[in-house]
């Protein structure tokens, strides 16, 4: 059974866009010689940061956007046979449009 992920605060939920299996010059690339992703579309997103005075600071991002983040940000997470990404907006480089 699959769970709705819901993200709190301001993360949001990602799921990265599959890369080629074959380089431009033809050659298949194994698992392990493909460079991680940087680009991927948001599932899910957090209401906002709340600031220290207590006002809530509305996300930029929102379900849907596609997205290009930090290399080495977020948590990742396996949900069924997917493989999804948490992260700060923060580690939200640009929206891709």
């Amino acid at each position: 059974m699959a769970r709705k992920i819901q993200p709190l605060g301001d993360r949001v939920v990602v799921k990265a866009t599959e890369q080629d299996d074959v380089s431009k010059g033809g050659i298949l690339l194994p698992d392990t010689a493909k460079e991680k992703p940087q680009e991927g579309k948001v599932i899910a997103a957090g209401p906002g940061r709340i600031t220290d005075d207590g006002k809530r600071i509305p996300m930029e991002i929102k379900t849907g956007d596609r997205v290009i983040y930090a290399k080495y940000g977020g948590t990742e997470i396996n949900e069924g046979d997917e493989e999804l990404l948490i992260l700060r907006e923060s580690d939200i480089l640009a929206k891709v449009s």
